[in-house]
């Protein structure tokens, strides 16, 4: 079996148990949809819930619901939302551009500040900064994202009054945006340049030991010339699995600073479909982000395949 065909193998079974889990985790919360989306001081009677259950198809066995929402996903419609009484396809598509540009950003500042300092440090790691930065970058890694969000929202937003606290922006304009985001992307980056810190530090520690940067010494190459030129390229190959992984996990600790800053996008949005128990909103939702993170993934392998030959070479 190649290894195109065995790599397609595992992301169809990813998929498959994605849509299935999709699926599940929102019918294992405890309520009743149906009670959420009437209100708790509104009384109905037993046979207008029973009405309304089955206008919404939850009346049906799960298998069939399954099979209903397997369905609809063949032909891409991803619902209609109990609360926000629109497709879920157009609401989705209204809130991920906001997320997708907040963790874009952030991804790629993290990972440009992560990779060159820690192959500055990686390189030097005996020097009096390199020591400093290192114990940085270990602190910031070990604090949760919302932490981190937490105390920034408090010191530059209501005890210095530097940025807003709320929103993406007041006017739809492209200052007010950056002056809105700026605070939210700091604080992703920051987390994901400590992570790309560390494996980068610890990937170029390890590469500058190997023969053939003692190879480029020998030629006279000065040490700038040794590092971003031949052990950068090997040492960044780590980094490309670490982005790819990163990129689900900065967009569900997206989801928790989007709350705390109140920005308008996919956090929001899934905080209040779980409150609300509704179904099609958090699989829509839920299915996005599963499936971006893999499209994220299937980028990794494709990027290492394309710098490292030795994944190309068949076994």
């Amino acid at each position: 079996m190649s290894g195109i065909t065995r790599k397609g193998i595992r992301y169809l079974s990813s998929l498959v148990l994605i849509i299935i889990i999709n699926f599940t985790l929102p019918r294992l919360m405890p309520g009743d949809p149906v009670k959420n989306l009437i209100g708790e001081d509104v009384y109905v009677s037993e046979n207008v819930m029973e009405e309304l259950r089955a206008e919404l198809g939850l009346d049906r066995p799960l298998y069939e619901q399954f099979a209903s929402f397997l369905s609809d996903l063949l032909h891409l419609d991803l619902g209609y939302s109990y609360h926000l009484h629109a497709p879920v396809a157009e609401i989705l598509l209204d809130r991920l551009g906001w997320t997708l540009l907040f963790v874009g950003i952030s991804v790629l500042i993290g990972a440009f500040l992560g990779s060159l300092f820690g192959a500055l440090a990686g390189w030097r790691p005996e020097k009096r900064m390199s020591r400093f930065t290192g114990l940085a970058f270990i602190v910031l890694s070990c604090t949760p994202p919302y932490f981190l969000a937490l105390l920034s929202l408090y010191l530059f937003s209501f005890r210095l009054g530097l940025f807003p606290s709320k929103g993406f922006y007041d006017v739809l304009e492209i200052g007010s945006i950056l002056h809105h985001l700026f605070l939210p992307v700091c604080v992703m980056s920051v987390f994901s340049a400590s992570r790309n810190y560390l494996v980068m530090r610890g990937s170029v520690i390890q590469e500058k030991e190997q023969l053939y940067a003692l190879y480029a010494r020998a030629k006279g190459l000065n040490d700038i010339g040794i590092l971003f030129r031949h052990i950068i390229k090997n040492a960044s190959l780590p980094i490309i699995t670490l982005l790819a992984l990163d990129f689900g996990f900065l967009f569900s600790g997206a989801l928790f600073i989007e709350i705390i800053f109140s920005l308008n996008g996919m956090g929001t949005l899934i905080y209040g479909a779980i409150m609300g128990k509704d179904y099609p909103l958090l699989q829509g939702a839920f299915l996005v982000i599963a499936l971006t993170a893999l499209l994220a993934n299937m980028l990794a392998d494709l990027f290492y395949s394309l710098i490292d030959p030795r994944v190309r070479r068949p076994t």
